[in-house]
């Protein structure tokens, strides 16, 4: 039999509500999501939250109506990046070939294989799911074929703790009673418009006519039926030891229009990817915000520093002047997402400012011993100023995307 490629998407569930978990495991069952108080959003909510109606990006006060016995965790600093970096690191033990696409997904390659490997490899996957589970508390959702698009579908069907395999040749069949949402790029509003068409099922779209699906979807129609086959040619994309740039976003389910809500989710990246440039001894001097707006367009705005740096403070001023230069339409935003590149190894030189060289040796060492504190985690956690708010503030309608 003919051998074929061997894809996994991994989706962490519920991931920053997980971590947390994993650090006080009395609160499993419960009502519970990582969000911050007054002004604050929910970033993350157990799926008994989200049954309640709590959904991610929901204004806190909002989730507390809906939800009044919900328990609110704070954000713990740097744990989400360290639980990442060891994740992938264990699914490296399956294989090399490790895509990380985000801070809590990723696609793993197993090669090729024949039909008669499949038991092995889904013994293989299983007891990845079951080591990533016993050895950081983290639930992962696994989805097996041969290629990415249907790997990825298949790993949020089930979800949390979810397991399907789809067995190469069978992808279309697999497919074909999903609801047109499942597949990447339709969102619910088109999903609506496609019913009206008499398209509700991804296996709908066999039996339109070539006419039919260019006048429904454009220069689109190909990529559209393709997916709906099952055909993806994308290969899994290593480098991230060699990682030229840092960075994290976050997408709204409905657009934010609070100026001030964004710088704060934008310093929170900052405070989840400057532990991860620390932790792998390197340094920045590129901070670079990105905008998207609701009708997917985008803009960017950049800065570097005289000397880059691994310490959150040289950072913070520059991101309301670029948010403000990104920000240039006065409507709300789908998306916002920081990136650090220039990234460049510690050099170790003299310095003839030593008053300033010192006082900055000091806030690394300060750094370090918060990074520290942070991993072991707790109930006491460290914040960083941004972070907490020391009166409440009227509440301004705002909500963003991305359950995970």
């Amino acid at each position: 039999m003919p051998a074929t490629a061997t894809i996994v998407h991994l989706d962490a569930d519920a991931f920053f509500v997980s971590c947390e978990l994993a650090l006080r495991p009395e609160l499993r069952g419960t009502k519970c999501a990582v969000g911050g108080r007054e002004r604050g959003i929910i970033s993350s909510a157990s799926y008994e939250a989200r049954a309640c109606g709590v959904y991610t990006p929901m204004p806190t006060s909002r989730a507390l109506q809906v939800c009044p016995d919900l328990v609110l965790l704070p954000h713990t600093s740097g744990l989400y990046g360290e639980v990442s970096r060891k994740m992938f690191t264990l699914c490296e033990t399956l294989t090399p070939l490790v895509q990380r696409n985000s801070i809590d997904e990723g696609y793993l390659d197993l090669g090729p294989r024949c039909f008669a490997d499949d038991a092995r490899i889904e013994a293989e996957v299983r007891a990845l799911q079951r080591r990533i589970w016993a050895e950081l508390a983290i639930p992962v959702s696994m989805g097996i074929a041969r290629n990415k698009l249907v790997s990825q579908i298949a790993s949020k069907l089930r979800k949390p703790n979810g397991f399907v395999f789809v067995p190469a040749g069978t992808e279309a069949t697999f497919l074909a009673p999903l609801g047109l949402g499942k597949l990447p790029g339709i969102g619910a509003k088109t999903e609506e418009a496609l019913k009206t068409r008499g398209l509700v099922h991804i296996g709908d779209l066999a039996s339109r006519s070539e006419d039919e699906l260019a006048a429904i979807f454009g220069t689109d129609w190909r990529a559209m039926i393709a997916a709906a086959r099952g055909e993806d040619e994308r290969p899994v994309e290593v480098g991230h030891d060699d990682a030229k740039s840092y960075s994290q976003q976050e997408t709204f389910a409905k657009d934010i229009s609070d100026f001030a809500e964004i710088e704060r989710i934008a310093k929170g990246m900052i405070d989840e990817l400057l532990p991860q440039i620390r932790a792998d001894g390197k340094r920045a001097r590129t901070l670079t915000v990105k905008v998207r707006y609701g009708d997917f367009t985008q803009e960017t705005a950049g800065r570097s520093l005289t000397e880059a740096s691994d310490l959150e403070a040289p950072f913070y001023p520059l991101v309301a002047p670029l948010l403000k230069k990104a920000w240039t339409r006065r409507s709300a935003l789908r998306l916002v997402s920081v990136r650090f590149s220039g990234i460049e190894e510690p050099a170790t030189q003299l310095d003839l400012f030593a008053v300033e060289s010192e006082a900055e040796a000091r806030r690394r060492k300060l750094a370090a011993v918060l990074d520290q504190l942070n991993r072991r985690g707790g109930t006491a956690r460290v914040q960083h100023g941004h972070q907490l708010r020391s009166s409440p503030t009227p509440e301004r309608p705002h909500r963003a995307d991305g359950q995970d």
